[in-house]
């Protein structure tokens, strides 16, 4: 079993979530959740009990001097966070919504973490201890100095030999600073040992072959279609990428007006695990699904329960996360397995 901190870097934010379907300007009701995709995979790892640490920057104020307490108390080690910058990243996400479509507006612009430089990481001294290391492309996304952050990260974690797991992540409305994603996440993914997302993103990030008449927000398509699309994608990355052992993606679309047909895979050891497929006629809350798969495949990877135990517990913990109404799953592992299908 591996030993050592899974570390997850990424930035921090408050995820505000109206509900329209209420008057909530009168009432005065504007719910919201700490979040961030990096941060709800380290928020899952430190529920099931792996030593889980996080980094991120955010300005030192009653508000985050708060929510640094919070972290703590969900047994995330937060030794790390850079406390400078001058606020906090915000987004708005209508109850309901997803973080992928128009329904998302951003506010993060001039954050803490945006205005990080290369100079304020030594990554060298971050990654004592650490064994595991995790981000996703939302992260370059943000700026070239972020994106050039990344990529000191993931080449010091090769030096050291520390496993890297990167989530393709895609943010059309976050990549504004003059580069496309396929300008820079080649770079990255080739110091990733876990590559995880779907086949769409992995077109738009990586250039991989994408049969042209394959939509994402399609949900009629056999499953032999899309498996084999996902075979596809798998072996060009890894055929692509030396450094890359294990390539994961994501299925999941629309069932009815409020449910979710939802099912994964999993390559690696030269062949394509799929898991069972699930449904559902309503959830509760889209975000942070993607985010527990990653951290379902990272916990599973870690206590080295195989590939196939690993893409059950993944899967069941992402379906899982739908029914609840937060960024970060609170289940605990058993909890999860007792969802996996048999």
């Amino acid at each position: 079993m591996m030993e050592g901190k899974v570390l997850s870097f990424g930035e921090i934010l408050l995820r505000i979530c109206p509900d329209l379907s209420q008057d909530w300007v009168g009432t005065g009701a504007l719910p919201f959740f700490v979040g961030g995709a990096e941060l709800n995979v380290a928020s899952a790892l430190a529920t099931w009990g792996l030593p889980s640490a996080y980094i991120s920057a955010m300005p030192q104020n009653d508000v985050t001097l708060g929510i640094l307490q919070y972290l703590k108390g969900r047994e995330i080690n937060v030794d790390g966070m850079l406390m400078q910058g001058d606020r906090l990243g915000l987004y708005y996400l209508p109850k309901g919504k997803d973080v992928k479509h128009a329904g998302v507006i951003y506010d993060r612009s001039g954050s803490a973490f945006a205005k990080l430089q290369r100079s304020d990481i030594d990554w060298g001294m971050v990654f004592k201890g650490v064994s595991w290391f995790h981000f996703s492309a939302i992260c370059p996304a943000i700026s070239q100095e972020i994106a050039k952050i990344c990529l000191d990260a993931v080449r010091e974690a090769e030096r050291q030999h520390i496993f890297v797991s990167l989530d393709l992540n895609y943010r059309s409305k976050l990549w504004k600073y003059g580069k496309d994603p396929i300008e820079i996440m080649p770079e990255l993914a080739a110091c990733s040992d876990l590559i995880m997302g779907n086949v769409w993103a992995a077109n738009q990030m990586l250039g991989t072959s994408l049969d042209p008449g394959l939509k994402e927000t399609k949900m009629s398509y056999a499953h032999t279609l899309l498996e084999e699309q996902a075979k596809k994608t798998s072996l060009e990355i890894v055929g692509q990428f030396d450094k890359c052992q294990l390539v994961a993606n994501t299925f999941r679309f629309d069932y009815r007006d409020k449910g979710i047909r939802y099912f994964t895979t999993l390559f690696g050891q030269e062949q394509l695990f799929v898991s069972d497929e699930y449904l559902a006629e309503e959830i509760v809350d889209r975000v942070g699904s993607g985010d527990c798969f990653m951290a379902g495949l990272i916990y599973g990877l870690y206590q080295e329960m195989g590939l196939l135990n690993t893409l059950k517990f993944a899967t069941a913990a992402a379906f899982d996360k739908l029914f609840i109404a937060s960024d970060a799953t609170d289940s605990s592992v058993t909890d999860i397995q007792k969802r996996i299908t048999k």
